[in-house]
């Protein structure tokens, strides 16, 4: 299951590392959870990008987006729960998509600097340094 920060980065570098290891791995062995494509939706709509959208389109054309379903909702309280008991937190939406992958039992694909913190267990690190900042 792809992270928003690695599908936005294929996004933005349809060349580049992310999408060569995508292509190793093929495309049809990976999958993003539908919290990403709605992330992924607002930053087209916000960006009042139609270059942005008609991309983000194409992709979810060629990547599934996994409903997130009962019992995704137990795994993230559970994942939540153990996190803050851990003095870890994590943003709202990474741990919904960690919680996502960790209930499916696939693995996450996601840069570790968005993170600071293995959510979880079945997280996968690909061998990418961490994103600069584009600010």
């Amino acid at each position: 299951m792809l992270d928003t920060n690695i599908v936005s980065d294929l996004l933005r570098n349809p060349q580049g590392r992310v999408a060569v290891k995508l292509r190793q791995h093929g495309s049809s062995t990976s999958c993003l959870s539908m919290i990403t494509a709605t992330e992924l939706r607002f930053g087209a709509v916000k960006r009042r990008s139609p270059q942005l959208a008609l991309r983000v389109d194409t992709l979810l054309t060629k990547i599934a987006a996994l409903p997130f379903d009962a019992p995704c909702d137990a795994a993230y309280g559970r994942l939540r729960a153990g996190l803050e008991a851990a003095g870890t937190p994590i943003g709202p939406l990474d741990l919904l998509i960690a919680a996502h992958a960790l209930e499916l039992q696939i693995t996450e694909v996601r840069r570790e600097a968005a993170y600071g913190v293995n959510p979880t267990r079945a997280s996968h690190r690909l061998a990418l340094r961490p994103a600069r900042s584009h600010s």
